[in-house]
């Protein structure tokens, strides 16, 4: 499978969302969208990405840019997670890792000597035509979320 480009169009993709819904890229043409992809709910890392993405989401919604989380956990894990820390934005279940897999964030990873396949924390912004115009990979998360915000005010 080719991964996600920068300067190239996005393949559209179609996942569930923990509000319910079928959510497709395609159905945010015309705003920017900056993907999050996050290993797992509750962890402190991934909250503490998510919880700074949250107070920051109303600027990102003055920029014309929807933040939208995705991680392997499913909808119950996501609601929860959503709940617990009012996450204002949609958190979309890839449980195949199919889209994870599409932009290259699936990954063979390493913790205390085992291996085993996860996400990377990455982010990508895309256009309001679709098309990658950043990439984030590697992420660490302290000020992540900050220099984010200022490449989109750059924009």
């Amino acid at each position: 499978m080719t991964t996600v480009q920068v300067q190239q169009a996005v393949p559209d993709f179609t996942l569930p969302a923990a509000n319910g819904a079928e959510v497709s890229l395609s159905d945010f043409l015309g705003k920017r969208v900056l993907i999050y992809f996050y290993p797992k709910d509750m962890t402190p890392g991934c909250t503490k990405e998510s919880c700074e993405f949250r107070d920051f989401n109303g600027q990102f919604g003055q920029l014309n840019t929807e933040v939208i989380g995705i991680s392997p956990d499913d909808l119950a894990s996501h609601n929860q997670f959503i709940s617990e820390y009012q996450l204002p934005f949609l958190l979309l279940s890839d449980v195949e890792h199919q889209v994870c897999e599409q932009f290259g964030v699936w990954k063979l990873r390493e913790r205390d000597g085992n291996q085993f396949y996860g996400v990377e924390r990455s982010t990508f912004l895309i256009d309001e035509q679709g098309i990658l115009i950043k990439e984030w990979r590697v992420v660490q998360v302290d000020g992540h979320v900050a220099e984010v915000l200022e490449t989109i005010k750059s924009l």
